[in-house]
């Protein structure tokens, strides 16, 4: 269900409450009153079901999205038809950044768990950057920080023994976090972010488990002992 709201409501933290991501990830955080006296263009909220599109790659880059809360992967296609999944997006972060390039999405993003996003006109924030220095700072700072984490994505997940690559992401989910809870994904797509089989992926993930690396707390939620994972990761 979409719920519309302005943009006020959205920097402010009245549209759904202290913890929207819009207002933690200070990407409006730099806007002042004049710049809100210049916008009509609402925000738009849903949520996505796992498994649901945001966008396909191709589609027009008319709109950029911030994450509340949930997770998606970032997908591109090889040409025999297999899946990579590049990178995926958390709570915070920002996607469509290709739009305010007017470029068409360079990925499918779908929701890998009940995921909630915001909706944004990609005009909206490429007009108030070129007018605003602190928000076109933090969109740099957001199209680097999406640069780094491909990055490292290409050397960490993508290289190694499947052990280490699975150590890495898991060790990848829990980063930043004051828990070493963590919600998994299907073997399926571990495969397609590690570059490894679906076999693999599964046959490891039960390897840690028999070794106490993971301790299932309820369907597909574990615990990390992230010393001992830590050390797998950097053998």
């Amino acid at each position: 269900m979409t719920k519309t709201v302005t943009l006020r409501e959205a920097w402010s933290g009245e549209a759904n409450c202290t913890h929207c991501s819009l207002r933690a990830s200070v990407l409006f955080a730099g806007l002042q009153q004049a710049d809100f006296e210049r916008i009509h263009d609402p925000i738009d909220q849903f949520t996505l079901k796992p498994g649901a599109y945001l966008y396909r790659t191709g589609d027009a880059g008319e709109h950029m999205f911030t994450v509340r809360s949930g997770t998606l992967k970032l997908v591109q296609y090889l040409p025999d038809g297999s899946q990579r999944i590049v990178r995926i997006a958390r709570s915070t972060d920002v996607l469509g950044l290709e739009a305010l390039l007017d470029e068409a999405y360079h990925h499918d993003a779908i929701a890998l768990h009940a995921t909630e996003v915001c909706r944004f006109p990609a005009r909206l924030v490429r007009d108030l950057g070129q007018n605003n220095p602190d928000l076109h700072r933090e969109l740099m700072t957001r199209w680097q920080r999406a640069l780094t984490e491909a990055d490292a994505w290409l050397t960490e997940l993508s290289t190694g023994s499947a052990r280490q690559r699975v150590a890495r992401l898991l060790l990848r989910l829990v980063r930043d976090r004051e828990t070493s809870q963590c919600q998994l994904f299907s073997r399926e797509d571990m495969g397609a972010m590690l570059g490894v089989t679906t076999e693999t992926a599964s046959r490891t993930i039960a390897e840690f488990k028999r070794q106490g690396l993971l301790v299932e707390t309820s369907p597909n939620h574990f615990l990390l002992d992230i010393p001992n994972l830590r050390r797998i990761a950097e053998d």
